[in-house]
């Protein structure tokens, strides 16, 4: 049997990044910044020696494009992908589109970070962290964790705060260390999962 690998890949810089604007399902393209990153980590992943079986990710662009140039520069671009809504950023409701001084402007800065560093409080027609966690997680157990327990290398390029529901199970956070967990953009953790589903080794290829 293969080894269980698990890569999860955050995409790389948005033009919302940039601009400091809440994105959330909204579609913004990378940056040249982001296909820089998105194109380095497919580097570092391949100067690493790893080659994949199959990918997952969401149905936002800047995900599948971190995805593409990854996987382009694994020379894997015939890689089977899964597609899913499952695996979105976190929804932002009414703050998406919205620059974040903007917002702080409007309902407060205390008001606006709790809606973004709380778990369970989610901004007004938007998702909180637990809302995202209880969307993400049990497409993680059905449809992403099976595979890899089956040997299959697998990889997953989504966003900051989809992966942050896989990396809560993963590293067993808790509600409040899970929202301090940073998750840098086109930087590879690599997991290897143990037959039962628990991490043997993490491996952190920021910088």
């Amino acid at each position: 049997m293969s080894e269980r690998l698990l890569v999860l890949v955050r995409h790389g810089q948005s033009e919302w990044n940039l601009k400091n604007l809440f994105t959330g399902w909204r579609d913004p393209d990378l940056t040249a910044l982001g296909v820089e990153e998105a194109t380095r980590a497919g580097a570092r992943l391949k100067a690493e020696g790893y080659q994949f079986d199959l990918a997952f990710t969401s149905e936002l662009s800047r995900a599948q494009k971190t995805l593409d140039l990854a996987l382009n520069e694994l020379g894997q671009t015939d890689l089977p992908v899964i597609k899913d809504v499952a695996l979105n950023e976190r929804d932002y409701g009414d703050l998406s589109g919205l620059n974040k001084d903007d917002a702080r402007a409007k309902w407060g800065e205390e008001q606006v970070h709790v809606w973004r560093r709380s778990y369970d409080v989610p901004p007004p027609g938007g998702e909180s962290l637990k809302d995202t966690v209880a969307r993400t997680l049990p497409y993680y157990v059905t449809e992403i964790l099976p595979k890899v327990l089956q040997g299959n290398r697998v990889l997953v390029a989504a966003h900051g705060n989809s992966l942050r529901a896989l990396i809560m199970v993963l590293e067993k956070h808790t509600p409040e260390t899970i929202m301090k967990r940073e998750l840098a953009t086109g930087a590879p953790v690599i997991y290897r999962l143990k037959a039962d589903s628990t991490v043997e080794s993490i491996t952190d290829l920021a910088g």
